[in-house]
């Protein structure tokens, strides 16, 4: 098998590799206070180097998921034990997600996450390191649904959190029991607060493979917010396929309602087999049928004539072996009529009279 591809280059702009990096698939090697919730997300393997520039230092781990959505949800978590990283704003761009503060950036680039730790460091500093991150294509490599869903309005961009499993959603600050949410039956939950009239509301979104799953997990959670009442503040539910929405928190009656019943689930589509050839593909492949319908037919064409000269020559052949000639001379047929009338053709019995 090819060995993977290292995670973190030798050199990166102006950032050389102080020494070799170190590598390993063993979630708590790199972070043995959230490897559960790293082994949840889908965890392969972690890179670890210090890159130095003119004195500076640059301390840089890569961990790699399975998926996209394994790389989401541990940024997700990473952000939430840091209060003071923020999403980059002023037209700022590092990966496919970034988010920083105090020193620290951390972005995803497909299904890899980085984290990036040195006194004033800079997004733009860290581009040339996310364009030689493994590239992952298909349906591994494409970003969660279930964050795109939440709308803009009144969010708080720093408390969004993704999840994949129980320990995550622990972590991550959720607000209902994790036996309750089916995270077994490959569960996804988002949850973020919004600024409300009379304070802060959190929406919680939950996403199941199939309705079924949706529809039981949903009569479980609202079975137990009915055995709790008042416990989470407003609660509006609403399913839609395999969604499920609830709000909790201070918000109004009328706006926790109006906000669930706006977030609807978008589908969406992706192939995975071969595009269209390209029209000179198709050119070729039109020359090609041709000169194989000429070859075929001059196949054709050669095999008939030896066929032929097989047949005659062998008729020859075999009238020259009984004696005769090898040309015969053309048969006609005749009436005979040289040999006398024919009886009847006079129409009466007798010899028939001359003209």
């Amino acid at each position: 098998m090819e060995p993977a591809a290292p995670l973190l280059p030798q050199k990166f702009g102006t950032w050389q590799m102080q020494a070799a990096a170190t590598t390993g698939n063993d979630a708590s090697q790199i972070d043995s206070t959230h490897f559960t919730e790293l082994k949840e997300d889908g965890f392969n393997r972690f890179s670890t180097a210090k890159y130095v520039r003119n004195g500076s230092t640059l301390d840089v781990r890569a961990l790699q998921f399975v998926d996209a959505t394994g790389a989401a949800a541990a940024l997700s978590l990473y952000r939430g034990d840091h209060a003071g990283l923020q999403p980059l704003s002023n037209g700022q761009k590092l990966g496919t997600e970034a988010a920083g503060g105090s020193g620290e950036l951390l972005f995803r680039g497909g299904n890899t996450l980085v984290i990036a730790k040195a006194p004033g460091v800079q997004a733009s500093e860290l581009q040339a390191l996310a364009v030689t991150l493994p590239k992952i294509s298909g349906p591994k490599g494409m970003s969660p649904l279930l964050p795109t869903l939440l709308p803009p309005k009144g969010l708080l961009p720093q408390s969004l959190r993704y999840a994949l499993g129980p320990a995550s959603y622990t972590a991550t600050g959720g607000v209902l029991p994790t036996e309750l949410l089916g995270f077994d039956k490959s569960a996804e939950a988002v949850t973020a607060s919004y600024a409300a009239r009379t304070g802060q509301g959190i929406l919680t979104l939950l996403l199941y493979p199939t309705p079924e799953i949706a529809g039981d997990r949903g009569r479980a959670v609202e079975a137990w917010v009915n055995g709790h009442p008042g416990g989470l503040g407003t609660v509006k539910m609403r399913r839609e396929g395999p969604l499920v929405l609830m709000t909790s928190g201070s918000f109004p009656a009328e706006e926790a309602q109006q906000m669930i019943e706006n977030i609807h689930l978008r589908s969406e589509v992706t192939w995975d087999k071969k595009l269209q050839p390209e029209f000179h593909t198709e050119v070729k492949k039109t020359a090609s049928l041709l000169v194989s319908i000429v070859v075929l037919s001059g196949i054709l064409m050669a095999a008939a004539i030896l066929l032929g000269l097989f047949l005659g020559g062998g008729r020859a052949a075999y009238r020259v072996m009984r004696g005769k000639s090898a040309a015969t001379e053309p048969e006609f047929l005749g009436l005979g009529l040289e040999r006398g009338p024919v009886k009847g053709l006079s129409g009466h019995d007798g010899p028939a009279r001359s003209q």
